[in-house]
């Protein structure tokens, strides 16, 4: 069960990344806690490799807390970004740690999906013409 935890988290922050890829150089390591039936598993990721070991993570500057059932259900459904906030303001996930990372991180997202948002407009909206 562990491996398959370490696989999914690895396999969904890589589609993360490249969903905001201002996000890849970031050095930073993050502990997940993920909560089952009457147990608790930790694992750590090291970024910018998406190393991810079952380990308790004691360096990490960021820590996210969530039930494991949610996140397989996030992960089998191709959670993006904008899911990933709204279950953050929903309070499925917690995040906590350094708060200067935290910012960074929803700054950088907040900008890559105002890129998206005029990049989508744009194509709707076709190329500009001249007359």
């Amino acid at each position: 069960m562990a491996g398959d935890a370490k696989q999914l988290i690895q396999q969904h922050m890589i589609g993360l990344l490249d969903e905001v890829p201002a996000l890849k150089p970031l050095k930073l390591v993050v502990g997940f806690d993920m909560i089952g039936r009457g147990d608790l598993q930790q694992f750590r990721m090291a970024l910018p490799d998406t190393a991810v070991t079952k380990d308790i993570g004691a360096d990490a500057r960021i820590r996210v807390e969530m039930r494991r059932e949610f996140f397989n259900l996030m992960a089998e459904h191709g959670a993006k970004t904008a899911d990933w906030r709204e279950a953050y303001h929903d309070g499925k996930v917690k995040v906590t740690g350094v708060q200067q990372y935290i910012r960074l991180i929803a700054q950088v997202v907040d900008k890559q999906e105002e890129r998206d948002r005029l990049k989508r407009q744009t194509r709707r909206r076709g190329p500009a013409v001249e007359t």
